[in-house]
């Protein structure tokens, strides 16, 4: 059953905590209108959808769904990363994570699956529950799950409140429904073995870090993400690239002896 336009476009409206006034004057149409878009008592125009979906800041990938559901056909491209289109996306991805090294990176999608990683992150997850590294490899699930970098997080509270904080922000603000199930998971974890970090720890200020025991002793990462600008592509618009640095010259150099040694961390 086809849900209609003025449903979807009521629930963004909802989404983002708008009135129809406040909606319609930001998108400069009467409340009228905007009141027959919604009851659909009146059709919107292709350029009409784009406007609103403008003022929403709805994701790309829905607002294919806003133009099916209006009758027309999709305006964003949905390809495979190994869309020989997206060789120019991949060639970034690449050059970036493995620029990054010996520090480790990572691509990931909207709903953080791990698209492609350098060497040190490989080096980050291989101490994971084996069915933790079958594809797709979730970069939530691996740091969060039991069987994952869980028991090796010196900061564990704090960067598991972090964590489902960012989840459900991106959930609340997508709306996309396998994001929501997997903040149900991950807030379902019980943990057997508790955790190394009880409690909160005091850090910099301006950024949570990831605190991580590994064999070459404690290392502490801060996380930065990078995005394609004025992406048209559902999947490039849904790809964020996270370069994690050392905090201090103490993990710096534990970094850097965890890649000459190449053993696993400490779990």
């Amino acid at each position: 059953m086809q849900v209609h336009f003025g449903s979807l476009l009521r629930q963004w409206r909802d989404r983002r905590g708008l009135s129809q006034l406040t909606l319609a004057n930001n998108a400069d149409i009467s409340p009228r209108h905007l009141s027959f878009l919604e009851t659909g008592r009146s059709s919107p125009s292709r350029e009409m959808i784009l406007r609103l979906a403008d003022e929403l800041q709805v994701p790309l990938r829905s607002r294919n769904v806003l133009f099916a559901a209006a009758g027309f056909a999709a305006v964003y491209t949905v390809r495979s990363l190994d869309d020989s289109n997206l060789q120019a996306v991949m060639n970034v991805v690449q050059t970036v994570i493995k620029g990054h090294e010996p520090n480790p990176a990572m691509a990931i999608d909207q709903r953080w699956n791990i698209v492609a990683m350098n060497d040190a992150t490989r080096l980050l997850t291989a101490g994971a529950a084996p069915e933790l590294l079958r594809p797709p490899l979730n970069a939530m699930r691996i740091a969060l799950h039991p069987g994952g970098l869980a028991p090796a997080i010196l900061n564990f509270d704090e960067w598991h409140t972090h964590s489902l904080r960012t989840l459900k922000q991106r959930a609340d603000a997508t709306g996309d429904l396998q994001l929501m199930e997997l903040l149900e998971e991950v807030k379902a974890y019980r943990y057997d073995r508790q955790p190394m970090g009880r409690g909160f720890t005091p850090h910099a200020g301006f950024a949570v870090p990831l605190r991580l025991s590994t064999t070459q002793g404690p290392v502490n990462l801060i996380t930065t993400t990078m995005m394609f600008g004025l992406a048209r592509d559902v999947t490039v618009s849904e790809l964020a690239i996270e370069c994690l640095f050392p905090a201090d010259s103490q993990s710096s150099n534990n970094v850097i002896a965890l890649g000459d040694a190449a053993v696993a961390w400490v779990y």
